[in-house]
């Protein structure tokens, strides 16, 4: 099975990346995490992207926040798919992070999943890897039929709740 890269632009997103990590876990991905900056080493992020394929990454998720170039520098390296976490941070409430992970030129695609959403971009990484691994695809069709289920029951208990009014 491919592994996963998740790649903060700082050890301050690991509260938010934690999340991925534990999702990563839930589904026994294989996964490293690095701390790489887009403007800080950007040679150690574009050396670690161009050769993430040959070392058997099939998704990068990266996070980071502010001007939130990380994933954008590390997809211009690769044809591995980037998920980009925008991290929320006290100036502009993640817009900032947002806006420069989602806006990216022809040619360099990210996906992007909401700020401060990280256990989304793991669960995107684990559908991509599922494509080509059943036992995945499996553990995921599951996900799904639990949080039906859990809907249907929330649905019946309000049904008894209103039916009492």
């Amino acid at each position: 099975m491919k592994k996963v890269a998740v790649i903060m632009g700082s050890d301050s997103d690991f509260p938010v990346v934690s999340g991925a990590i534990k999702t990563l876990r839930e589904y026994g991905v294989s996964f490293e995490v690095h701390v790489m900056s887009a403007h800080r080493t950007p040679s150690q992020a574009a050396e670690f992207s161009s050769t993430a394929r040959s070392r058997g990454f099939g998704v990068i998720i990266a996070a980071a926040g502010k001007a939130a170039h990380l994933a954008g520098v590390l997809a211009a390296h690769t044809t591995v798919p980037v998920i980009g976490i925008p991290i929320k941070s006290s100036t502009l409430d993640g817009l900032d992070a947002l806006l420069a992970t989602v806006q990216m030129p022809k040619g360099i695609p990210v996906a992007t999943v909401a700020i401060d959403g990280a256990d989304n971009a793991a669960l995107l990484a684990v559908q991509i890897l599922a494509l080509s691994d059943d036992t995945l695809a499996e553990k995921l069709d599951r996900l799904k039929a639990d949080m039906e289920a859990g809907v249907l029951k929330k649905d019946e208990a309000i049904q008894s709740k209103v039916a009492e009014l």
